[in-house]
């Protein structure tokens, strides 16, 4: 191990200079006078980082006290000793800009071992730099030892903390084992949770994840629902002040209260969409399309859908298709907005096209926000 370890520091800290490779007294008059030239964060980031001008501004804002290039020199070196590409370099400095002042010999080239002792591979560990490299400041032996028990294998690991690194280092006797342990007593395994929000579920407090359980209770969500873990999973993800605004929000729009449990047991993310577009939905499935309140609640996926991209759209071709007299059968709403794009186009638009020439791309105009129905 202790080889195997100073095979790891020699490969990734900077090499020492050599006889052959300091240069002559004139090529190193040249390079002095060359070096004295003020350097620059921004002009670094864009020639030695990859990073473009705009990315380079908004990072150098980070590295202000940046003199020298000499340790962000060693942080490059050692990102490559990963074997990590010129474009692995932006995309690492620009999510994390002050990683390039992190000290390699005292705080990169460590983490590098004690991950290499948890049997990741440089390939893993080069991965880890690129979605996690915030993290390596400190040490990652507990977090990453604890994860890969959960998940299994680093693959399942990478794939999580792509989405929200922040299982590297929350606390986990405070907070993420006394969530597990909460989640688990509801039937939910972490590998139920959907990735999106598996993060934040088992680092918020165990007491808002109980306060997400009581309103999911209060909806009547069974546990046994398809829609248990999705409901715990979208109610923890937003504060409770938050969730009692939008369910007022319903109420004020004729909602009754039936209507509103209805809805939440059937698509339990309409209580966390934005104000605007419930408004501006349920305006036009109840005014243009001239929907029930307590049918919509029974069909909830109607309010979720794009207004602009989908359910306008579908809604003008079908009554343009109607006026042309082409469509004489009769369908829901729902079986319109709810089809699959490839589906609805084969049966709505391509169909009829041999009619009425333009007509997919008059659709696709509408689907963009243009409607030329009148031009057809």
């Amino acid at each position: 191990m202790l080889h195997l370890r100073k095979c790891i520091f020699h490969h990734i800290l900077p090499p020492p200079p050599t006889a052959s490779s300091i240069p002559p007294i004139s090529s190193l008059h040249r390079l002095l006078s060359a070096t004295s030239i003020p350097f620059t964060v921004e002009d670094y980031l864009v020639a030695n980082c990859g990073l473009s001008p705009a990315q380079a501004l908004k990072a150098s804002k980070k590295l202000s006290h940046l003199k020298s290039p000499s340790k962000p020199d060693a942080v490059l070196h050692f990102l490559a000793g990963l074997g990590l590409s010129r474009s692995d370099f932006a995309t690492v400095v620009s999510n994390d800009p002050r990683f390039l002042c992190a000290d390699v010999e005292k705080t990169l080239a460590p983490r590098v071992v004690e991950l290499t002792d948890l049997g990741l591979s440089p390939p893993d560990i080069a991965r880890l730099v690129l979605i996690g490299g915030c993290h390596f400041h400190s040490s990652l032996r507990r977090n990453v030892d604890f994860w890969l028990q959960v998940f299994s294998s680093i693959d399942k690991l990478l794939a999580v903390v792509k989405v929200s690194n922040c299982l590297l280092s929350s606390d986990l006797e405070k907070v993420v084992k006394p969530n597990l342990a909460f989640l688990q007593g509801c039937g939910i395994s972490v590998s139920k949770l959907p990735k999106a929000y598996m993060c934040r579920m088992v680092t918020t407090s165990t007491k808002h994840l109980q306060e997400a359980l009581a309103r999911v209770n209060e909806f009547g969500i069974e546990r046994n629902s398809l829609m248990f873990t999705r409901a715990l999973a979208t109610f923890a993800i937003v504060k409770q002040a938050t969730l009692d605004a939008n369910v007022q929000l319903f109420e004020k729009l004729g909602w009754s209260r039936d209507d509103i449990a209805q809805g939440a047991r059937r698509a339990p993310h309409i209580l966390v969409m934005p104000e605007e577009k419930v408004r501006r939905n349920l305006a036009f499935l109840t005014g243009d399309v001239r929907l029930e309140i307590p049918y919509i609640a029974q069909k909830p996926a109607l309010m979720a859908y794009s207004l602009e991209r989908r359910l306008l759209p579908r809604h003008r071709l079908i009554n343009f298709l109607k006026a042309k007299g082409l469509l004489n059968t009769e369908h829901s709403f729902f079986y319109i907005a709810t089809l699959s794009n490839e589906k609805f186009l084969l049966r709505f638009v391509h169909r009829y096209e041999d009619s009425i020439p333009g007509l997919p791309a008059a659709f696709a105009s509408s689907c963009a926000g243009n409607h030329l129905w009148e031009q057809l």
